[in-house]
């Protein structure tokens, strides 16, 4: 189109140029001449310096005002369009090519609180959301384009210039049913999607996030069990309690001589069918004075009034916050508590003991992960430079694998605080890993209390891998999911035992790795 309107346009001009040029009267004499009074008239200026004289200069000119007044309506809808439309944000998009990229699939809830935690830590983040902005009551309080547009549009934009573009599909399950995460896998981005189905990571650029066991890991690190508690309640047994009690199985081991029973009000049918090996470790139904129990009632919460006023801890996580609400407020207003009461709640809320806020939960810290597992894989880079046999990095680490090396990372903050006698200690420090295992080393001459440390991790280990259905075997066998240590720490060899020093003796490497 753009060819045939430049030739109809040159011919026009030079029948008005040969036809002006053969009169003696014309003042159109040259071909320059007949492009100014094109312009002239095509704009609607109409200077009058210059007119035809010759009928058919009289008949060019005609067609040039007619074709004046449909260039003005192009020319105007052209603004509108670039300014309304995509064009002005595609371009916007072009000069901030340097910047950090964020797209997010929708706007909502979650989606605005993790966006708005990425600019507090990223000054020189580019907020898009993958919507148009109309239908939006709310602003938010951050700079951010909206942009209708699929994600390959936007990724095609940035040009590989600056760093990756990060994708964020923030509804549960949706990278399997949203439009716009087709083909994602194959484009130069991060994708980071949220998933109940506990899944690390798909694709060698997509990696999941799991909003119930981000809450969980966050509740159990901020709030760690103590050794005065010896009760647990959970009330609600959905996505988020199931979650809890399983950072609790892997990481709530404290003493050789624990007993700790979480008594578990909610539908648990599914979750004790997938784990059913649980019993082997721990007294299923009926509390033990010697280790720890699960107790999964079938009646109400609200028909055991003693559980719930002797229990040292009680956690409300319904799937359903106002349900949650409604809990809380009949157990203070009804029930004698002597224990705490942690709720889980997406807002904050003065004079509670709240837990698991979108700010806290929808952080790049939690979703990217770039701190979260920083421990985990400093593990296993540790290992690999241990061993002198080729092994995976972190990229490469299977599902189970990451578990494992995350468990043992999510210890680590409880080993530092047994060896240093602390329970305020909730953040992993260099400082405190570094004292502990100071601690450790002055302590280990003491068989009692090498036994003791060994004993402990061993209880660790034994819990994760019960815990993924794992059982005894001659000989170690992924595929069939046997362990020849999968059997109480009396049982083990002198060789055995020797092997649980290794994650006591890693918080040294942890400690220099950390500062």
């Amino acid at each position: 189109m753009i060819i045939i309107t430049a030739l109809v346009y040159v011919g026009l001009l030079t029948l008005l140029y040969c036809s002006e040029a053969a009169s003696g009267d014309a003042v159109i004499q040259t071909f320059g001449d007949a492009f100014w009074y094109s312009l002239v008239t095509l704009s609607t200026v109409g200077y009058g310096d210059l007119v035809p004289v010759t009928p058919l200069g009289h008949a060019v000119g005609m067609i040039f005002l007619f074709l004046s007044a449909g260039i003005m309506v192009t020319l105007f809808g052209a603004v509108v369009s670039f300014l309304a439309g995509e064009a002005l944000p595609f371009f916007m998009l072009s000069l901030q090519r340097r910047k950090n990229w964020y797209y997010f699939a929708d706007y909502g809830v979650e989606s605005n609180t993790l966006a708005a935690n990425i600019y507090k830590e990223d000054p020189d983040a580019l907020i898009i959301y993958g919507e148009k902005r109309s239908g939006r009551s709310e602003i938010p309080d951050y700079p951010c384009m909206y942009l209708s547009a699929a994600p390959h549009k936007i990724v095609e934009k940035k040009k590989n210039i600056g760093s990756k573009c990060k994708i964020f599909l923030m509804k549960e399950n949706d990278i399997g049913v949203n439009s716009r995460a087709v083909n994602l896998h194959e484009l130069p981005v991060e994708v980071y999607a949220r998933t109940t189905n506990g899944q690390d990571k798909l694709s060698g650029n997509i990696y999941f996030f799991h909003s119930y066991e981000c809450c969980a890991r966050q509740y159990w690190r901020s709030r760690p069990l103590c050794r005065h508690e010896h009760r647990i309640v959970l009330i609600g047994f959905g996505n988020y309690g199931s979650s809890i009690l399983e950072r609790a199985i892997l990481t709530n081991v404290i003493s050789a001589e624990q007993h700790v029973a979480y008594h578990m009000f909610g539908d648990a049918g599914e979750f004790l069918a997938v784990h059913h090996r649980l019993g082997e470790l721990f007294s299923m139904n009926e509390e033990s004075g010697t280790g720890d129990s699960l107790i999964f009632h079938k009646e109400p919460w609200v028909e055991n009034h003693a559980v719930l006023e002797q229990a040292d801890r009680i956690i409300i996580c319904e799937d359903d916050e106002q349900k949650g609400w409604s809990i809380f407020w009949t157990l203070n207003k009804y029930y004698k508590i002597s224990g705490r009461i942690d709720l889980r709640s997406s807002r904050r809320a003065p004079g509670v003991s709240y837990f698991g806020t979108n700010e806290e939960i929808y952080t790049p810290q939690q979703i990217i992960r770039t701190s979260l597992n920083k421990a985990a894989v400093m593990i296993n880079e540790l290992f690999r430079r241990s061993v002198s046999y080729p092994t995976l990095d972190w990229n490469e680490l299977d599902d189970l694998h990451r578990q494992s090396k995350i468990a043992a990372a999510d210890h680590l903050l409880m080993k530092t605080r047994i060896l240093l006698r602390d329970e305020t200690i909730t953040e992993l420090t260099a400082d405190a890993v570094r004292r502990a295992y100071d601690r450790y080393c002055r302590t280990i001459c003491s068989e009692t209390a090498k036994e003791m440390y060994r004993k402990l991790d061993h209880m660790r280990w034994l819990r994760f891998y019960i815990f993924y259905n794992w059982s005894c075997g001659p000989v170690r066998d992924d595929e069939a999911r046997q362990h020849p240590m999968l059997r109480p720490y009396e049982e083990l060899t002198p060789e055995q035992k020797l092997e649980r020093d290794a994650a006591w003796e890693l918080m040294g490497s942890i400690s220099a790795e950390l500062e």
